[in-house]
């Protein structure tokens, strides 16, 4: 079995020239429940993935030129780039329109998602379906990105959105992804615990914050109530052990984990 946790030649040393990080942005998004914690969307990700093989992460992925050019024709930005690749992702991971004005029919639906998947830029998509984005459903949670060498480096945004009361069931996509679960962020942590799921060092403490909250309403105020900055994990030697670390001012409960069990993408 590949070894995938982190060890000390994994990180860069301070002034080490990185390869230039790959924008990516991932959507959380949120299923309220009647009489639990809300859930939460995590997909599989298929084991011939290079990056995260069989782990469950959020639904997204890097942000294409296409994301940059709509976000430039609509007078935004690199963030906002990002948020439109976290919609096309949801839509093309799990057939979710997460992030739209109105949510097309299941037929309109199905036509953009297939013809995202045969890769027709989402503009001309959205224009060929009548669709139109709302991004201010998307609220800024977090960003981290890793300082790794000789491995991709992904400048990833994450964006808490929720799941629209007419949304369709979600579905994976068979290609890059194989399974979706709905669950708790608790429950997801369990999960992991018991070797039942694998989930990476950055899916773990966003799981771990995400738990903290009763209802999406109360991860968007602590979302919007923390500063928000590039999380980018340190080795440290901490009680004579080797540790991966994070800031501690950032809205995170567990802000360290032996380096040994830390799992890498």
């Amino acid at each position: 079995m590949t070894d995938r946790s982190f060890n000390d030649s994994h990180f860069a040393d301070e002034g080490e020239d990185l390869p230039e990080a790959i924008p990516a942005a991932t959507l959380v998004v949120f299923r309220d429940v009647a009489d639990g914690p809300p859930e939460l969307l995590m997909v599989e990700r298929a084991k011939a993935m290079v990056f995260a093989a069989g782990a469950m992460v959020f639904p997204g992925g890097r942000v294409d030129p296409g994301d940059h050019l709509l976000a430039q024709t609509m007078g935004g930005d690199e963030e906002m780039a990002a948020r439109i690749g976290a919609v096309r992702e949801t839509i093309e991971e799990a057939g979710l329109p997460v992030g739209l004005a109105t949510p097309p029919s299941a037929k309109t639906l199905d036509a953009m998602r297939a013809a995202l998947h045969a890769g027709t830029p989402f503009g001309e998509v959205l224009k060929e379906a009548g669709a139109a984005l709302d991004l201010d459903l998307l609220v800024p949670f977090a960003r981290w990105r890793p300082a790794h060498r000789n491995m991709r480096i992904f400048d990833t945004r994450f964006y808490l959105a929720r799941l629209p009361a007419d949304a369709p069931r979600a579905t994976v996509d068979q290609t890059e992804n194989v399974r979706l679960v709905w669950a708790s962020a608790q429950k997801v942590l369990d999960e992991a615990d018991a070797g039942r799921m694998a989930i990476i060092f950055p899916t773990r403490r966003n799981l771990e914050r995400l738990a903290q909250f009763a209802s999406y309403e109360d991860a968007v105020a602590h979302a919007r109530a923390t500063p928000q900055r590039v999380v980018t994990p340190w080795p440290e030697t901490r009680d004579g052990e080797q540790h991966l670390c994070i800031p501690d001012d950032l809205g995170y409960p567990v802000t360290s984990e032996r380096l040994a069990a830390a799992m890498r993408g």
